[in-house]
């Protein structure tokens, strides 16, 4: 009886807590965040809650602060982001995608209205030549090219010829891609959208009406979080464990659409924090533990790289990182980036996973360049990039919502990498 009662109070509690972490991630996907990104202080009010939950648990500031600064140019797109055509006004992140480093369409006409563009279609043999015979671009022109239907190889150097088209002129691209969106440091003079295919054929345009507002942010200021757990004892001479994650997306585009990463990398922060809650509990014998909430990893990893340079706490102290993303699904097991260089450590990590069937499958992964952890690496940290596999396949849309997670296996990541972490 007294087993089946101390059964039912640890589950509670683990749900409870499971509740908790999950309520956390939601929160981080709310519109009031902005999409963590760099228009309306979305990421300064992420670095703010994780902070704020960081001291909560009772993790210690480094040096006085929780915060480390830094800064960095990032194109935004704080305004208007509207695409007409024929009158009707298309769903932005759905139907069209402007890209992260679109100029303005008010370069030279009226900022407030927008513009009026007439659609010059570019043969793509001609295009995939050179862009010369396009220059100069017709005045009040989209110079507009179909990418359907192309070879991989062809496809590249098209994408190279349409970049390189958007430095003189106005460009669509007409595709049936998944959109996929991102962070630029660099801003063309003109606007670059993507429309997809279904809409623009259906539409038969010969013009189209384009409203794009945006903003160069020459020296963002951004801030990595960081909480401290001390060893239980003469914790100034033990080594460092360090958890990570990213907790910056890719912001918004327009005043209308903003894109949530809840997946990537809300869940991810969530399991940063869900395990530092655990470890607050029973800290480690033989180790202290730095929790990092990275900003700036979508815009090239630059939070973590700017730790590296900078660093807090010596390198040669760090015993091993674990970075964390994409933590909200797991049907399908993990991925472990760096499996080959660490092999000891991908091992214990297999043999606990066979001795406790937490997941059902760990695979591995030789390095790159992907993650937070790369940094580390090339400074000669040793250091794991864990990532789930599911069915979820949002990634840096607007799709990538709290209520599309699944969870399937949070716990059992969550424990697996407590026992990992414990087995240092």
């Amino acid at each position: 009886m007294r087993h089946l009662v101390l059964s039912f109070f640890i589950s509670f509690a683990v749900s409870a807590q499971s509740d908790e972490a999950k309520a956390f991630i939601e929160t981080l996907c709310s519109p009031e965040f902005h999409g963590r990104g760099y228009v309306d202080g979305g990421d300064s009010i992420a670095a703010q809650f994780i902070a704020k939950h960081f001291k909560s648990l009772g993790l210690r500031p480094l040096n006085g602060s929780y915060f480390q600064a830094f800064s960095f140019p990032v194109q935004t797109f704080p305004g208007a982001c509207e695409l007409k055509i024929d009158g009707q006004a298309l769903i932005p992140a759905v139907h069209y995608l402007v890209a992260p480093n679109s100029g303005p369409s008010c370069a030279t006409f009226d900022c407030k209205k927008g513009n009026s563009y007439r659609v010059v279609m570019c043969p793509s043999e001609a295009l995939y030549k050179s862009t010369a015979s396009f220059y100069p671009c017709p005045k009040n022109a989209i110079l507009t090219v179909r990418t359907i239907g192309m070879s991989p190889d062809s496809l590249k150097v098209i994408k190279s010829r349409l970049r390189e088209l958007s430095t003189f002129a106005p460009v669509m691209e007409i595709t049936r891609e998944k959109f996929t969106w991102s962070v630029s440091q660099t801003a063309n003079a003109f606007p670059f959208i993507q429309v997809q295919d279904s809409v623009f054929e259906r539409m038969h345009p010969g013009n189209i009406d384009l409203h794009i507002e945006t903003r160069l942010l020459q020296d963002h200021v951004a801030k990595n979080v960081i909480g401290y757990l001390p060893a239980k004892k003469h914790s100034r001479k033990k080594p460092y464990l360090f958890i990570t994650a990213h907790y910056d997306h890719l912001g918004q585009m327009g005043k209308a659409s903003y894109f949530p990463g809840a997946n990537d990398n809300a869940s991810g922060n969530g399991m940063l924090y869900s395990i530092a809650q655990e470890l607050v509990k029973q800290p480690l014998d033989h180790f202290n533990v730095v929790f990092i909430a990275f900003a700036g990893e979508e815009v090239g990893l630059l939070g973590s790289t700017y730790f590296v340079e900078h660093p807090i706490i010596p390198l040669k102290r760090i015993r091993f990182v674990l970075n964390l993303d994409i933590m909200g699904s797991g049907e399908e097991g993990i991925t472990c980036v760096n499996s080959s260089l660490f092999k000891p450590e991908f091992d214990r990590l297999v043999q606990l996973n066979d001795s406790t069937h937490y997941l059902s499958f760990i695979k591995p992964r030789g390095p790159a360049a992907n993650s937070d952890h790369y940094p580390f690496t090339q400074a000669g940290v040793p250091a794991f990039f864990i990532y789930t596999m599911g069915p979820n396949k949002n990634y840096h849309d607007v799709y990538d919502q709290f209520n599309a997670l699944s969870f399937a296996k949070f716990d059992s990541i969550q424990k697996l990498l407590l026992e990992f972490l414990r087995g240092f």
